[in-house]
């Protein structure tokens, strides 16, 4: 798979940054298994694309319906940690772009943390060739809940260096919708909090972000540095070796009409 395909700080940042992505990244809450079930009517006999899969971090959910479970992501390091975790799940490699697989062959397409990445027109029109009329496109994404004082400041450390990557809080991806054929967007919030180590649940969570992987090791160094300045200075994180970071789950779908 060609890295001009895939964004920059995709193609440079998560080449290196897998084990950090699995160790750092958040899990999705309990609510998201009712809404998989509900919202995207996910049953035991239905067929499941998760479309710039990752590491798996989601995959889980998606086989814990019962139903079949393909997998495509476009990063070999990801695709691969993927398909060691998960030998069930058929790991493909491709993109939205060129999605490989038959027309009106899926019942849901489900983008975990990922279709910022890819919201174009060109993708959903390939989003939609592949799923059955009827059929739903899941997004989802876990966000830090900056809303908390010391969380909004990690983020301000973080949000800087972005520079062009795509990311859900912009809201850029929003602009590849309304899209022929597709209904209107659905969306439900869940709260949770992740807890660990900080080193796993503040540090590895922030040099799992593309971006940030793909800088020099000196400018990583000095991120951790800052990152290490901010835990001493937060009371409620200083001297802590267990932490929670509040998370805020947004959850999206939209049906492809009836033809």
């Amino acid at each position: 798979m060609s890295k001009d395909i895939i964004h920059h700080a995709a193609a440079a940042g998560y080449v290196g940054a897998a084990d950090n992505y699995v160790r750092g990244r958040p899990d999705y809450p309990p609510e998201i298994a009712d809404w998989l079930r509900n919202a995207l009517a996910i049953t035991s006999d239905a067929i499941i694309l998760d479309l710039g899969a990752g590491t798996g971090k989601f995959t889980p959910l998606l086989v814990a319906t019962g139903a079949r479970v393909i997998a495509v992501e476009p990063v070999e390091q990801m695709r691969n940690k993927l398909a060691h975790a998960l030998p069930q799940v058929e790991a493909l490699a491709g993109t939205a772009e060129a999605i490989p697989l038959p027309d009106a062959s899926v019942d849901a397409v489900v983008c975990a943390q990922a279709f910022h990445w890819f919201a174009t027109k060109t993708a959903l029109a390939e989003i939609y060739r592949v799923l059955k009329p009827g059929g739903k496109l899941g997004l989802v994404w876990n966000l830090r809940d900056a809303r908390i004082g010391w969380v909004a400041k990690l983020d301000q450390i973080v949000n800087r260096l972005e520079a062009d990557t795509p990311r859900y809080y912009t809201g850029a991806w929003r602009k590849a919708f309304p899209f022929q054929g597709f209904g209107p967007l659905h969306e439900q919030h869940f709260s949770q909090g992740h807890t660990g180590t900080p080193e796993d649940v503040i540090l590895n969570r922030v040099r799992s972000t593309s971006f940030v992987a793909a800088l020099a090791p000196e400018e990583r160094t000095r991120i951790d540095e800052q990152i290490y300045a901010l835990i001493a200075a937060e009371p409620s994180l200083n001297g802590k070796e267990v932490v929670t970071v509040p998370y805020e789950t947004a959850a999206f779908f939209t049906v492809k009409e009836m033809q």
